[in-house]
């Protein structure tokens, strides 16, 4: 068995969501829960498939989304995954819809930070072992740390 890691594209202004998954259907239902919360939102969907012609299969209603979804799908080369970008919303916003499609197993992470994702490499195939979202800590929040927390969170509307 090898490892590597996979840099995955996430375009400016862009959140992304990795996750793994095991049907045919699973772009569609996607598409679904993405537009049934949050209709105005912009995204591109790939979802590679484990069997069959493993094609992968692609949706969304922004085409450069679409494309660096499926730019990003290549690049991992892992059965049963799908990756998710969009605009015009956070993922906090959809992850739940997300989790609840039937033929969802797992999310990896759902970031617009860097990321990376740890691939293991053998004779069958590539599987996801993991993900590196971000950078490590510098240190613990300060009370104005927290103060700066506070204020974002408001400014999102996400706080009263």
């Amino acid at each position: 068995m090898e490892f590597e890691t996979v840099r995955l594209n996430i375009p400016d202004n862009s959140n992304l969501i990795l996750g793994q998954s095991h049907f045919i259907k699973t772009v569609e239902d996607l598409y679904e829960a993405i537009t049934g919360i949050v209709p105005n939102s912009k995204f591109g969907i790939a979802f590679s498939e484990a069997s069959g012609p493993c094609l992968i299969r692609i949706e969304g209603n922004d085409e450069d989304l679409i494309e660096a979804a499926k730019k990003n799908s290549l690049a991992l080369g892992c059965g049963h995954t799908f990756v998710i970008l969009m605009k015009d919303a956070f993922p906090i916003n959809v992850l739940n819809a997300i989790k609840a499609v039937q033929e969802v197993c797992s999310i990896f992470c759902a970031t617009a930070n860097p990321v990376e994702a740890v691939v293991a490499v053998t004779k069958q195939g590539r599987g996801i072992l993991g993900v590196i979202d971000g950078y490590p800590p510098n240190g613990v929040e300060s009370k104005e740390d927290v103060a700066e927390r506070k204020e974002l969170l408001r400014k999102f509307g996400y706080k009263l």
